[in-house]
């Protein structure tokens, strides 16, 4: 389907560039959106790939990432019957679904990334999409969202009143997403045109990877743990000072810097400061209680980084190089000109349209548009409040599959297109439902 859905856009928008008289701002979308994809997101995603792919390494050589899937057994069993449970892929899906969860993007795309390259190895089919993967993205693009940490920075810098009041909503939008995306992965994979056949005749659903397919080494024995009981302990102690330290002397600052600031819009960006450097000291804090050669594995999992990385190039210029062509021809603005009046009808505010369009092809593009709606609407507003609320609950979904996919050298996706976009347009209704009920 990404096939057909780059070449498409190819066409559409040469052809509307002709119409328009754009062809000028076509090239020009095609040549700064391939340079955009290297110099602006790939060569600052090394690094960030680097780090997060090194801790990644240290949680899952103390078997931290085992206690994590563990923990989640029940549920990722149910949802990933392909993968063996003790499978390292279960650790690191999970840590990536819960960094979603806090808000953490740049911690969740590389342990997103670490979970595809697992998958990958119990894949029978090699450039092809397993079942796993598909619901695993389906997941990671309409992911349970607690503190949209971006939109509440943004209502705040812009003076609402309660910045923090699309959290609930944002809650909930990404809830019926994430239902939505879950049920359509499980459902879509059972289609004729969607389910491949295996060599024996049956499906992928009807072979689920067994688990001595586990590929070796996967599963290296862990270190015991070093005084265990004293160890963590000292462990909490230490993350419990930090975090009191810290508390006591920045939320004095902000009392004095702003006397009626939200309490509550105080701790969302307490915990967001301290979340990542609690992460990169506990993790190889407990490795090295594990008896674990911190420097060396990290440094491995940072060469692993830079590998990826390096993987992700072409798909990603591919994928932004034919959204920036698309955007120079007109065919945005025609597109959002052309259903206005439909969407009037039905009761969807068509100043949202832009955003609504956008947001599957472009997280910068995205935070443009509703930046731009806060220069034109009050940030309290029942409009700027449910673009917040959508901005917060859906994800740049042909983003995501370029790179997750990119990443493992998946050409044929299946059904996680398709997937994505389902659970985007869920997260979009309800995430007016739930606003025009809260704040009309």
């Amino acid at each position: 389907m990404l096939n057909h859905i780059w070449l498409a856009l190819i066409l559409v928008s040469v052809a509307l560039g002709a119409w328009n008289g754009h062809l000028p701002e076509v090239t020009k979308g095609a040549i700064d959106s391939a340079k955009a994809a290297v110099v602006d997101i790939v060569l600052p995603l090394v690094g960030t790939l680097a780090i997060w792919l090194g801790v990644m390494r240290l949680a899952e050589r103390s078997g931290l990432v085992n206690v994590l899937a563990r923990a989640l057994q029940p549920v990722m069993r149910r949802l990933f019957p392909e993968v063996p449970p003790e499978h390292p892929a279960m650790g690191a899906m999970v840590m990536n679904i819960a960094a979603n969860m806090l808000g953490l993007g740049n911690a969740a795309t590389p342990m997103g990334l670490r979970a595809m390259e697992h998958l990958e190895r119990l894949n029978p089919r090699p450039g092809t999409a397993t079942n796993a993967m598909c619901t695993f993205l389906a997941i990671n693009t309409s992911s349970v969202q607690l503190v949209p940490v971006t939109v509440v920075a943004l209502l705040a810098a812009k003076g609402a009143k309660e910045p923090t009041a699309v959290v609930g909503t944002a809650f909930f939008a990404t809830s019926c997403a994430c239902a939505a995306g879950i049920m359509a992965a499980k459902l879509l994979q059972k289609l004729p045109i969607f389910a491949l056949p295996s060599a024996a005749g049956q499906t992928l659903d009807e072979s689920p990877v067994k688990s001595e397919e586990t590929p070796a080494g996967e599963m290296e024995a862990v270190p015991p743990m070093v005084a265990c009981g004293p160890a963590i302990l000292w462990l909490v102690a230490i993350l419990s000072a930090v975090l009191f330290v810290h508390e006591g002397f920045f939320t004095d600052q902000a009392r004095l810097a702003d006397a009626g600031h939200h309490v509550l819009l105080r701790s969302i960006g307490t915990v967001s400061l301290m979340a990542i450097p609690l992460i990169l000291a506990f993790f190889p804090l407990y490795a090295a209680l594990r008896g674990i050669k911190v420097y060396s594995e990290f440094v491995e999992g940072a060469k692993e980084g830079v590998q990826v990385a390096l993987k992700i190039v072409p798909f990603l210029v591919s994928m932004l190089m034919a959204i920036g062509m698309f955007r120079g021809s007109g065919g945005l603005k025609m597109l959002t000109d052309g259903l206005r009046p439909v969407l009037s009808v039905v009761g969807f505010p068509a100043d949202l349209l832009p955003l609504v369009l956008m947001r599957p092809l472009s997280g910068g593009g995205t935070y443009g548009i509703f930046a731009d709606l806060l220069n034109h609407f009050p940030p309290d507003s029942l409009v700027v409040r449910t673009a917040g609320t959508i901005f917060g609950s859906t994800e740049t979904t042909f983003y995501v599959l370029a790179v997750y996919f990119g990443s493992v050298a998946i050409r044929r996706t299946r059904h996680a297109v398709a997937t994505g976009l389902i659970a985007d347009l869920t997260g979009v209704i309800a995430s007016v439902i739930i606003c025009r009920l809260m704040f009309h």
